[in-house]
């Protein structure tokens, strides 16, 4: 169904960059990921084609891909003792990385679905603005606000974008894989467990100091 799909925005969409990401678990969910410049396009099709309308957007989250280190090996040639021979050298490089927005849509209308849409922004520092697709959608609003907050992948277009879960003084972003929590936990009001031993090392650092 998938790859009809993709076909038919290819043919209503022009200029549209599209590909299928397998999904290789039980489920069998495969994605499409979809270029920003035309995503709303796309979604727009995919809402307004009479035999598809996918008119709900049930459920929108975010997926953090750190940079990794990518090691590939090249057979070149090289003197060896005075010797031409052809040996194995391998190249490390680190990748940006990047965030992802995953929308799962469903049509009420005609009762299919889901088809998965992805977007990726380009890494995780400096370029992290993807379209908001709530204009087509807005059951997608508090989900984007939400995925801006936890990730902090910046929907342009989106009508209302702020943070729902943290407060606004807050300058990290808890879901992202590298982010390191904070000894503090004297705001917590029943502190127990793990979080009570970190606010006991907390207290005790502070009177040290």
């Amino acid at each position: 169904m998938l790859e009809a799909i993709k076909s038919e925005i290819e043919a209503n969409v022009s200029g549209c960059r599209l590909e299928v990401v397998p999904n290789s678990s039980p489920s069998g969910q495969h994605s499409l990921l979809i270029d920003c410049e035309r995503a709303l396009a796309v979604a727009r099709f995919l809402r307004d084609a009479a035999h598809l309308r996918f008119d709900y957007c049930s459920n929108v989250t975010g997926i953090d891909w750190p940079g990794k280190e990518i090691v590939e090996k090249e057979k070149i040639k090289k003197l060896v003792d005075g010797v031409e021979q052809e040996v194995e050298e391998v190249r490390k490089t680190q990748s940006a990385g990047h965030l992802e927005a995953v929308y799962h849509l469903y049509s009420m209308e005609k009762k299919h679905g889901p088809v998965i849409l992805r977007m990726r922004t380009k890494n995780r520092s400096d370029q992290t603005h993807l379209p908001s697709l709530t204009p087509i959608w807005r059951s997608a609003e508090f989900q984007e606000r939400e995925i801006f907050d936890l990730y902090g992948i910046v929907f342009d277009g989106h009508p209302d974008l702020r943070r729902i879960l943290m407060w606004d003084g807050f300058e990290d972003h808890p879901m992202r894989r590298d982010y390191v929590e904070p000894d503090d936990y004297e705001y917590e009001p029943t502190p127990h467990d793990e979080v009570l031993e970190k606010s006991k090392q907390h207290t005790h650092g502070v009177r040290a100091r």
